[in-house]
């Protein structure tokens, strides 16, 4: 069966916080909905600073959906490794791999927006040494183990419930990324569908003597949103995909490689483009895609409409995908 995602960034650039705290909890009943009727992965993301009010704080939504779900894994797409405290961190996913039985995934990424660096007074010159520093803690941290850091021997608690440890991959589009990912023995998830990438990653896998696998994004994963009538779903919220696409354009220089990358300047140009898919049920059964990708609440859509689409995906697609 195809993976199936439901993702939430939480962003809502005209929110009050009473609006804002609405949202909120609107993605909490989507993804307990979303885990009762069988979706694979609830996925979120990590960004700071963002007048949009895009999500700053992953894990702590995660432990949310564990505590509203029961199945569905969460994966955490990607968090900006070096802005972590690296002890602190371990401690956090451990705790949240213990409260959800082994359904936490986290990839670690670098980033790609000097402000989020500037804004934690982190150094984003050093930033690949604070990331091998990162990564190379959390694996000794969660052996439960005495280990050297920074001069003193620490211990961190407690073990988490995974063996050997929670999932955790290293995301990227850099060669410098699937370098990192193969010398650790971790899996490598490329931002973007690099074939080029990932055959680096293999050949370090070997130079290194580790082993490891890549998650690659397909060459092709809308973000979709389920609609009777797309043409009126696209004239009457098409706007909110455009506000998200732009943004994302806005952050992203012309090195930076990634699934969901848009040109477009107006609703019509997105559209055409293809990143953003408005659907009917027979049409989102129509694509044959390997994941399905439902984007409910994107770029401030509002909650009821972001519901249809999460009932028609549910109701109209999800069983049917099940009998493929």
């Amino acid at each position: 069966m195809s993976v199936t995602v439901v993702r939430f960034n939480l962003v809502d650039p005209g929110a009050t916080p009473a609006s804002l705290s609405d949202r909120y909890k609107a993605a909490l009943e989507m993804a307990a909905y979303a885990d009762d009727r069988g979706m694979t992965t609830v996925q979120t993301e990590e960004h700071h600073g963002a007048a949009n009010n895009w999500l700053p704080s992953p894990f702590t939504f995660a432990g949310a959906v564990f505590g509203a779900t029961r199945k569905i894994a969460v994966t955490v797409s990607a968090i900006i490794g070096p802005l972590h405290d690296p002890l602190r961190l371990a401690e956090d996913i451990a705790v949240l791999d213990l409260l959800s039985g082994g359904r936490l995934v986290t990839v670690a990424g670098i980033g790609y927006r000097p402000e989020e660096y500037a804004l934690f007074d982190v150094d984003w010159k050093g930033r690949g040494r604070l990331q091998d520093e990162l990564l190379e803690t959390l694996l000794k941290a969660w052996t439960g183990e005495e280990f050297e850091y920074r001069g003193r021997t620490v211990r961190v608690t407690p073990r988490p419930f995974s063996d050997p440890h929670p999932l955790l991959l290293v995301g990227g589009s850099s060669k410098a990324a699937a370098r990192r990912a193969a010398r650790l023995g971790l899996p490598f998830f490329p931002s973007a569908h690099l074939p080029d990438v990932e055959a680096y990653y293999k050949e370090r896998l070997v130079e290194y003597g580790t082993e490891g696998w890549t998650m690659m994004p397909a060459a092709v994963t809308p973000l979709l949103h389920l609609a009777e009538d797309p043409d009126r779903a696209w004239a009457e919220h098409g706007r909110h995909f455009l506000h998200e696409a732009r943004t994302y354009a806005s952050w992203q220089s012309s090195d930076i490689r990634s699934a969901v990358k848009s040109a477009a300047t107006t609703v019509e140009e997105l559209r055409a483009e293809g990143v953003y898919r408005i659907v009917t049920p027979d049409e989102c059964l129509a694509q044959g895609l390997d994941s399905y990708v439902l984007h409910p609440l994107s770029g401030g859509m509002p909650v009821d409409e972001g519901w249809r689409s999460m009932h028609l995906f549910c109701e109209n697609v999800l069983p049917r995908l099940k009998n493929l």
